[in-house]
């Protein structure tokens, strides 16, 4: 087993995941693969459970309904947690998260907990998208840094790192959110709580097989998600003094 595992949530990705599996496989860096699939209708599953049988990196966990992105990746971080990975990533499936970036989230991983892949650190790297949803991401950006405090450039992206301590440090059955929302949530919760979160830079394409899982729902989610993280963290914008 490798100390590096990366999570891949799937649904309805049949035509991108064999590419990602290959891309992975071939880094410089060991790593092993998640796939958990939210019961695709196009046999995402079944192809997951082929490229599992054909590479021991690749493991496979089926949900047996499409529960969100959120119920994904808690379910892959207590399997992660079980197995004893070190390092732990999130990362789409469509080619958005490049996976040659990999080698420096684990660099930056040597000295922080969680490491957060930024489309806006240092500049605006961001492919192929309308300016309308652009936009829309910036601004939840500030939203988020307005209302809660965390100085991050980029608090909603879903490229991230988690090292062992700081998965083991969350209780995740309490995790609330589901949507976006979820990469905010997890971040706060490092945060205020003072464990070290750092921030390297990623160039980020949109996608150029499938659809986008954004919908209004998940939009309105992030909306009054923040408000709540606030009141935990005691209507600090700061993290809670160490004890």
């Amino acid at each position: 087993m490798n100390p590096t595992l990366i999570i891949v949530p799937t649904v309805n990705e049949r035509e991108n995941l064999p590419r990602v599996v290959q891309k992975l496989l071939s880094l410089p860096v060991e790593v092993d693969m998640l796939v958990v699939d939210g019961n695709s209708s196009d046999g995402t599953g079944a192809v997951a459970d082929e490229l599992a049988a054909k590479h021991p990196q690749v493991h496979v966990l089926h949900e047996a309904k499409k529960n969100g992105l959120g119920r994904a990746y808690l379910a892959g971080f207590k399997w992660a947690l079980e197995k004893n990975y070190e390092f732990v990533f999130e990362m789409d499936c469509d080619f958005s998260h490049d996976p040659n970036e990999i080698p420096n989230f684990l660099k930056a991983a040597e000295a922080a907990d969680l490491v957060l892949g930024s489309r806006y650190s240092g500049g605006v790297r961001v492919l192929n998208w309308p300016l309308k949803r652009l936009l829309l991401s910036r601004c939840a950006g500030i939203y988020v840094w307005l209302i809660t405090g965390m100085p991050f450039s980029d608090p909603t992206g879903g490229y991230k790192c988690f090292r062992r301590r700081a998965l083991q440090a969350i209780a995740l059955d309490t995790v609330k959110s589901n949507g976006y929302s979820f990469q905010i949530e997890m971040t706060h919760r490092l945060w205020r709580e003072g464990y070290t979160v750092a921030e390297t830079p990623i160039t980020f394409a949109d996608r150029v097989n499938g659809a986008s899982k954004l919908s209004r729902g998940i939009v309105v989610e992030a909306f009054w998600m923040v408000w709540w993280l606030l009141v935990q963290n005691g209507f600090r914008r700061w993290p809670k003094a160490k004890q």
